[in-house]
């Protein structure tokens, strides 16, 4: 039952309920990143026209739509940590979700620049 702990918000005291829904906020502009970016990615894969590179749409797509789970989850992940340390008043933790979100789109945009300008050549 220890494992479940991490996940129980049945700890400390109750914070200010303006920073639970700052918090639950947060986790909801999360998610509508997440639903963006699979949205794009299939979008691109299956109505963006080809490239001349066989899997072309699929390099620039795929990316996308994987990196949207991630965000799914991971913005659970955060909510959960970020409420129970309120609850406990310790530090919020930092996430990775900016960082992660920042370099899937850079990688995946530098990728879509290659083949649009392969392409045109």
């Amino acid at each position: 039952m220890a494992r479940w702990d991490r996940w129980s918000l049945d700890v400390g005291e109750d914070p200010d309920p303006r920073f639970s829904y700052a918090n639950e906020r947060t986790f909801l502009a999360w998610c509508r990143t997440a639903l963006a970016l699979m949205t794009a990615g299939l979008a691109i894969t299956q109505l963006l026209p080809p490239f001349d590179l066989p899997g072309g749409r699929r390099l620039v797509g795929l990316p996308l739509i994987a990196a949207g789970i991630v965000l799914a989850a991971g913005s659970l992940l955060q909510w959960v940590r970020t409420e129970r340390a309120m609850r406990l008043g310790q530090p919020l933790p930092r996430s990775p979700l900016v960082p992660g979100v920042a370099a899937v789109v850079a990688i995946t945009a530098s990728v879509a620049l290659v083949l649009v300008v392969a392409d045109s050549l």
